[in-house]
């Protein structure tokens, strides 16, 4: 009986000190928020590397299915096709890859993740998949130079936005390279056409790194 007394007493002076902590203003110190997990790949292009941190957290639907590519090897010597510069001093514009509905590497399409949901956004260094709608991303991506946050869209059925995966951390030097290349006058569909690299950059690997 007396050990349950004292237990309790110490109790009450802990709660004690929480309240005095209190009324004086003092804010009880928190636990940091944990840091969202990423996974790295190294894509090595015939213009040099780019290293990718991948959302795996954040979203996890469209990390997992591209590093499922990256598993499956289906990405190597794939190419960059599409180079889009949008303003004339480089500043901003994206650049895009993949395998352009290669049915015998293309896997199913996959859910949408908007970045009202993830809430990650279309800024410098974003990686994000190519769609027509919302539910049909499969194997292409593309590449954001400069801020693009109208990208982002509104997460409405009228603005889904395009869904974000994760960011370069090395390499955009190879990237913005890539979207000032010469482009075909004739190559391309609708409104892709005069976008496409007379020349396309070849992706020789994409591997996990540590």
């Amino acid at each position: 009986m007396q050990r349950k007394t004292r237990v309790f007493a110490g109790f009450l002076l802990a709660c004690g000190a929480l309240l005095a902590v209190a009324s004086r203003g003092e804010e009880v110190a928190q636990p940091p928020a944990p840091v969202p997990a990423v996974v790295n790949v190294v894509m090595h292009t015939a213009l040099g590397d780019i290293r990718i941190a991948l959302e795996k957290d954040r979203a996890p639907i469209t990390a997992n299915n591209f590093l499922r590519y990256v598993d499956l090897k289906r990405f190597d010597g794939i190419n960059f096709y599409r180079a889009v510069k949008i303003d004339e001093e480089g500043r901003y514009g994206l650049v895009q890859g993949g395998l352009r509905g290669n049915s015998k590497l293309v896997l199913k399409p996959i859910a949408h993740e908007p970045p009202a949901t993830t809430g990650l956004s279309h800024l410098d260094g974003a990686i994000s998949m190519a769609q027509s709608r919302p539910g049909t991303a499969q194997a292409d991506f593309f590449f954001v130079i400069g801020d693009l946050k109208d990208l982002d869209g509104k997460g409405t059925p009228e603005s889904p936005g395009y869904a974000v995966f994760g960011r370069v951390t090395e390499g955009m030097d190879v990237v913005r390279a890539i979207m000032v290349l010469p482009r075909s006058e004739d190559a391309g569909d609708g409104s892709m056409k005069g976008q496409m690299l007379a020349s396309p950059v070849k992706i020789l690997t994409i591997r996990r790194a540590e």
